[in-house]
């Protein structure tokens, strides 16, 4: 019991406790939690169903601008808002993820980075609708389930940005553990396999992208709903690469592995880049190869490796 909801409990302590220690960076606390949702539907894609991708960022755009547009012309409530964010993810995910799951390597790669490019450029010339490079704004939102309004503070919006990304976990968690998610690591780590036991492989690779793309949609819709502004920069490739980085750092594969990395990365991030704005990167590249070269499963594996060592030294004083 306690090694199945041990890190789960863990978490919701440690986001309990990150609000009343940092009660003045609200905004910068919830802007992890919403990486933490992108690098977990990162993590389904990719670590679990094997997809290789560098264009996650185009369903978190799609997402987002879905959700800003829904707000200003239909609807201001937030949790309808979510709901048409992860449409459009799952939407743009499964009409592109038609074409790019017939394909492997570095044309899938390079395909999904097209896509994100794409989505970017029609969002920069549809300028009427958009706001174009200015961004979407004269987003309002409505008290979230008519009873918290969105404050200057950001206490509400980091409450329904723990919620929101507490039940997309708990969601992700079920899917990973059935029949469904099994098989999708069958197909990550014997595409052959699977095929010649009858598993449908392109059908099930499309719906785990699109149901990373919903989950990427939510991230984009949280964060267009909680900043009220969208930008072009949600389909910036910048943002993919980051989201694959957090996920190596913390391990593939391993939905707590994807919290982990994205915590560590945009901590030391902010620690690093505040320090000193010209030379973080080498922080942030230092740490990678570390992880790379000693932890190549990411950083969720620290514990069982240091047993390990700790284990090996005894028996070898022995």
């Amino acid at each position: 019991m306690l090694r199945t909801y041990g890190p789960a409990v863990l978490m919701t302590i440690a986001a309990i406790t990150a609000y009343f220690l940092f009660p003045y960076n609200l905004a910068f606390l919830t802007r992890i939690l919403i990486m933490i949702l992108l690098v977990l539907s990162l993590d389904l894609v990719l670590g679990f169903a094997g997809i290789a991708t560098l264009g996650q960022a185009a369903m978190y755009g799609a997402g987002a601008y879905a959700a800003g547009l829904f707000a200003i012309h239909v609807w201001a409530d937030p949790v309808a808002g979510l709901l048409v964010g992860a449409a459009a993810g799952a939407l743009l995910a499964g009409l592109s993820g038609l074409v790019l799951m017939r394909t492997q390597g570095l044309t899938l790669i390079m395909l999904t980075i097209a896509v994100a490019q794409i989505c970017a450029e029609i969002a920069n010339r549809a300028r009427d609708v958009t706001g174009g490079a200015d961004g979407l704004r004269g987003i309002r939102m409505q008290p979230v389930l008519g009873l918290f309004e969105f404050d200057f503070i950001g206490q509400t919006g980091y409450w329904y940005a723990l919620v929101t990304v507490a039940l997309a976990f708990a969601l992700m968690a079920v899917i990973v553990r059935s029949a469904f998610g099994l098989s999708l690591r069958g197909i990550h780590e014997s595409p052959a396999r699977m095929e010649a036991i009858g598993a449908p492989i392109y059908a099930r690779r499309v719906t785990a992208y699109m149901l990373g793309g919903a989950f990427a949609g939510i991230a984009g819709a949280l964060t267009a709903q909680i900043t009220q502004l969208v930008s072009l920069e949600t389909f910036a490739f910048a943002l993919s690469a980051e989201a694959l980085i957090m996920l190596i750092l913390g391990g593939a594969g391993r939905l707590y592995g994807a919290v982990l990395g994205t915590v560590i990365f945009m901590s030391v991030h902010h620690t690093a880049a505040a320090n000193d704005p010209f030379n973080w990167l080498f922080v942030i590249g230092a740490m990678v190869l570390a992880v790379v070269f000693f932890l190549p499963t990411g950083l969720i594996a620290l514990p069982v490796t240091l047993t390990r060592l700790i284990k090996g030294g005894r028996h070898a004083g022995s």
